[in-house]
């Protein structure tokens, strides 16, 4: 997102907290996955070096919506080198202490094929050969030729195209109409000179509290060209990202907090809540532009 971007069920215990049954292809012993869904598993390897070939597994079967392309999962995971040595934690949303947001078709090729279809509050246990990870430009920590092992609790799908709706309105002559997917038409003149937000539709979810990831569709206009520069309605995935913790603009800090998920919320940018004097080039936006910007927001973790 390019942060105006405005600029990763009730719990259900694993069968014996195990998979001690579980092999391979070709007769391979699995890892043996414990723990309750949501919580961080325990990964016991067994003796020696990963199989060849990929697969996955699912221990725990959710029962909520599925994920399609496009799609964003919420997720809690632990991720793992298989090397048959140290099987050394390569990442883990636990040792953040809050979830990620994986869009189904933007993951490693092993990833988006072991969680495609898989159900809201399920388990999935990935084992990921070279060939469906990370290419040959991996991240540090991850050797080209190294196999992954993927822990991966899902615990929310939010769909491609999903919307908060809601009735037209207006914010300091700024408007936007109803229905599922709102546009923008931004007045003539000079912009306002502060800051303004607006809660067009209240939903009837929890507040949006500090430290959350956020999920949201928006769309943002420029206000002297009228131009739309950013945006998740185009394409219709929505995007994520945390707030209170200085990684997006003061305009998604101040205009989304305490606002419930559910809701649509117009709000009117000044560059010291967008982008300050330097703008974002790779927007077209430059350091004395005023935006307008639209979101709905989806869901908050």
């Amino acid at each position: 997102m390019r942060r105006l971007a405005l600029a990763p069920p009730s719990l259900v215990l694993l069968s014996a907290l195990l998979l001690p049954g579980c092999t391979g292809a070709a007769g391979e012993e699995a890892p043996r996955v414990g723990g309750p869904f949501g919580a961080r598993p325990s990964v016991v390897f067994p003796d020696g070096g990963p199989p060849a070939s990929f697969r996955a597994d699912e221990p725990s079967a959710g029962h909520g919506p599925r994920l399609r392309r496009g799609d964003v999962a919420i997720v809690q995971y632990t991720a793992h080198v298989w090397d048959g040595a140290g099987n050394r934690l390569v990442g883990s949303t636990f040792t953040r202490g809050a979830p990620a947001a994986f869009t189904l078709g933007a993951l490693l090729p092993g990833l988006d094929r072991a969680l495609e279809g898989r159900a809201a509050g399920s388990r999935v246990v990935a084992v990921i050969p070279p060939g469906d990870g990370f290419g040959a430009r991996p991240p540090d920590g991850v050797g080209r030729d190294e196999t992954l092992l993927y822990v991966v609790d899902v615990l929310a799908v939010h769909r491609k195209g999903a919307s908060a709706g809601g009735p037209a309105g207006s914010l300091a002559g700024v408007r936007v109409t109803g229905g599922a997917r709102p546009v923008l038409t931004v007045p003539r003149g000079r912009p306002p000179a502060r800051f303004a937000a607006r809660v067009l539709s209240r939903g009837a979810g929890r507040p949006v509290g500090a430290g959350q990831l956020v999920v949201v569709q928006y769309e943002t206009v420029v206000w002297g060209r009228r131009a739309v520069v950013d945006g998740t309605w185009p394409t219709g995935r929505p995007e994520a990202f945390r707030i209170g913790e200085g990684g997006v603009v003061r305009a998604w800090e101040r205009g989304l907090s305490g606002v419930p998920v559910g809701s649509r919320v117009l709000m009117v940018v000044p560059p010291s809540y967008g982008y300050g004097v330097a703008g974002d080039a790779r927007l077209g936006v430059t350091g004395s532009d005023t935006l307008a910007v639209v979101a709905d927001v989806l869901g908050a973790y």
